[in-house]
């Protein structure tokens, strides 16, 4: 984006008014017909809203094809137009986002409806506004027969043959329909659909396939699915469909229903065999309005699709004929919006942060810009191939999105052709490349075959890592150190106390209660429990370590194998091969952890101060009679822990899983036992008790 010469003339009115109108077209064009949008909403509203303003100003610069006039949108070459019958007009946007969003509007209806202070408060159907692609039924005595997009509102294109494809939408209705039925919704695409699309498209990308994108947004995925010239592509596509009005149905007088409020329309349509939204609701008055849209707007990022506001109309039919249209848009309805999800900003620098687990991400620092309800200074850019994908770079324009939670992320790069001004750049910055080294420790970032991520290898040593390390040592599966937990490890580590493990161990009692809120007697019992904690096993320490794919499994064969400390550590990767379940990535992961000079010192360190276990001479390969099968435990045992039980079947051979799947040899149920009891038996998996267990492996 560019800052604008204040020393260089200001356009007129006039001027303004007719650059707005071609930039408005140009977008409409991308948004409407060839699906790939190229600005967030929330900048086509606010020119839109800035053109509207101009015209509302300056009657005489209202143009007949000005994009205040008629909705956007036209005919894609190879599809048939269709003239609706009823036009498909949009409806009036509150972008006041607050509660006086919904007030205004309840005002601005009992005004013109002549309403007094003390009439009883006006009845609305609260509804949805969905993130998709306005559709157009048409049914002939309970056949579908037509499926148009909304197109310019006058004009659509025919899609039937695709939407015969939607299994949501009904191809014939009940008996009783009336002979002209149009019925009027959104095709949208569910959220976890449209991660599934991509990823698909994405492992077609990487096979070569020509000619495949993946999508910006479920919207823009909907409408390429609606709008594919081959009803086969459509099919592969998962879309969806809810029903919100109708356009042309046959008068109650030539037999079709009669209708008193849309509410009742809704339900009817509903019964017909449509999806209508479980949201919508009756409101009574400016209040009700408000609470619908505070509730769905606290509920909006659980919801599995795409909105970007509420809807409220006017629920009687007749007080919206009383009501009428104003241009394009009915007096009866609005759509009150939430804060925009998306907006552009500048891209000003590309960081790499290190994660609590050693992952590197690339973190892209943005000009600041409101979205979503707070201001915006940071956007993941998640990892390197994510970054060269989207092509982010220093200084470019970029759109951003963040909903609800999430953290905020770049959707796309504007091009820079669009950035507009003379002093808009011509040339770019260049493509982001992850650094080699850990940008805290220097250690060696690694990238394992077949993974997406960067990870810094120096774990132990890492100051980035130093709070997660230590609380992987301290859990009760790995070393133990009782009484040592999130709360007082950031202590610890914040105020510069401890900065590696072994400096945990060289802790007194003086340094201990002098940190804030920690007792005489809470000192004490840390003091002891490090005590405590020296004396382990070799697989504690070894999973205690936090070594990339090495859980307590394999931490377990790691010391059957080689019985010491010493040979895990100068095993070679052909050596840690032969370990039973070491394959060649966690083996690599085993070599790379004590190929780090900072990691062999840290664990020389942890031994100068007093952690031992017992060490023996390599085992025998002796046969492991469960190995390749996977045990899921649930509920309690009679006489085992969870844990017990967990150690007998791994000594076994056995994997234990934490969820039931198909590939699930047996569950192991206890009292008490819940879903994953359900699940097994759903799924036929073989199920027994604590002493069936036994009996199997007494058996092997």
């Amino acid at each position: 984006m560019t800052t604008p010469d204040l020393f260089s003339p200001q356009p007129t009115p006039a001027e303004r008014a007719a650059e707005l109108r071609a930039t408005l077209h140009h977008h409409a064009h991308r948004y409407y017909t060839l699906d790939a949008p190229e600005i967030p909403d929330a900048e086509y509203d606010r020119l839109f809203q800035e053109l509207q303003a101009i015209e509302a100003a300056m009657p005489e610069l209202r143009t007949p094809d000005s994009p205040t006039q008629r909705v956007g949108g036209s005919v894609l070459d190879g599809f048939k137009p269709v003239r609706h019958a009823v036009p498909m007009l949009s409806i009036n946007t509150e972008t006041d986002t607050e509660a006086t969003g919904a007030r205004n509007f309840d005002a601005r209806v009992r005004r013109a409806l002549g309403l007094a202070e003390d009439d009883p408060p006006v009845e609305y159907v609260a509804e949805l506004k969905f993130d998709g692609l306005a559709m157009n039924l048409r049914y002939e005595h309970g056949v579908l027969v037509q499926a148009a997009t909304r197109g310019d509102g006058e004009v659509g294109e025919d899609v039937t043959q695709n939407m015969r494809t939607l299994r949501q939408i009904p191809l014939r209705l009940p008996a009783g329909a009336p002979p002209v039925l149009e019925v009027r919704g959104e095709v949208y695409m569910r959220r976890d659909d449209f991660e599934a699309l991509n990823e698909r498209q994405r492992e077609r990308i990487a096979a070569g396939a020509k000619g495949e994108k993946t999508f910006v947004n479920p919207r823009n995925a909907a409408a390429g699915a609606v709008r594919q010239l081959d009803p086969a592509i459509a099919a592969r596509r998962p879309l969806s469909f809810f029903a919100y009005g109708v356009g042309e149905l046959t008068p109650a007088e030539q037999g079709g229903p009669s209708f008193d409020t849309h509410h009742a329309l809704l339900m009817q349509l509903k019964a017909w065999g449509f999806p209508v939204a479980d949201q919508t609701a009756l409101a009574r008055g400016a209040d009700e309005l408000v609470a619908f849209h505070q509730r769905i707007g606290a509920s909006r990022d659980q919801l599995p699709y795409d909105i970007d506001g509420v809807v409220y109309k006017v629920n009687s039919l007749a007080l919206q004929r009383r009501l009428g249209f104003v241009t394009r848009e009915p007096r009866w309805a609005v759509a009150h919006k939430y804060p925009a999800q998306e907006q552009m900003t500048t891209v000003l620098a590309i960081d790499v942060q290190v994660g609590r687990t050693g992952k590197l991400t690339p973190v892209a620092k943005l000009a600041p810009v409101f979205v979503g309800g707070v201001t915006v200074t940071n956007a993941t850019l998640h990892n390197e191939d994510e970054a060269r994908r989207k092509d982010v770079r220093v200084g470019d324009t970029v759109v951003v999105r963040r909903a609800g939670d999430v953290i905020p992320e770049i959707v796309s790069v504007v091009p820079v052709s669009l950035n507009g001004g003379s002093d808009a750049p011509t040339t770019r910055g260049v493509p982001f490349t992850m650094p080699t080294h850990c940008p805290v420790c220097g250690s060696e970032a690694e990238r394992e075959p077949g993974e997406v991520d960067h990870r810094c290898s120096g774990g132990l040593f890492c100051a980035a890592q130093r709070k997660q390390a230590m609380l992987h040592f301290a859990q009760r599966r790995a070393v133990e150190i009782e009484g040592l937990g999130d709360k007082l490890v950031e202590q610890l580590v914040d105020s510069g106390v401890v900065k590696t493990l072994p400096d945990l161990y060289r802790l007194g009692f003086t340094a201990l209660a002098a940190l804030d809120r920690m007792a005489d007697k809470s000192a004490q019992n840390i003091v002891a429990a490090l005590e405590k904690s020296k004396r382990t096993t070799l697989p504690r320490f070894l999973f205690g370590l936090g070594i990339r794919h090495v859980g307590e499994a394999t931490a377990k064969d790691l010391a059957r194998h080689f019985g010491q400390l010493d040979r895990i550590m100068d095993a070679t990767e052909e050596q840690l091969l032969a370990v039973n379940a070491v394959g060649p990535v966690v083996a690599h992961s085993i070599r790379t952890f004590f190929d780090q000079p900072h990691n062999r010192e840290v664990v020389e360190q942890l031994r100068a101060c007093g952690l031992s276990w017992e060490e023996s001479e390599p085992a025998e390969q002796v046969p492991q009679p469960l190995a390749g099968q996977t045990f899921v435990l649930t509920g309690t045992f009679p006489t085992l822990s969870r844990d017990q039980a967990k150690d007998l079947l791994e000594a076994a051979g056995a994997k234990v899983a934490g969820s039931v799947s198909k590939k699930t040899s047996y569950v192991v149920a206890g009292a008490e036992a819940g879903s994953k009891l359900d699940k097994a038996q759903a799924l036929g998996v073989p199920v027994m008790d604590e002493a069936g267990m036994l009996a199997l492996l007494n058996n092997t």
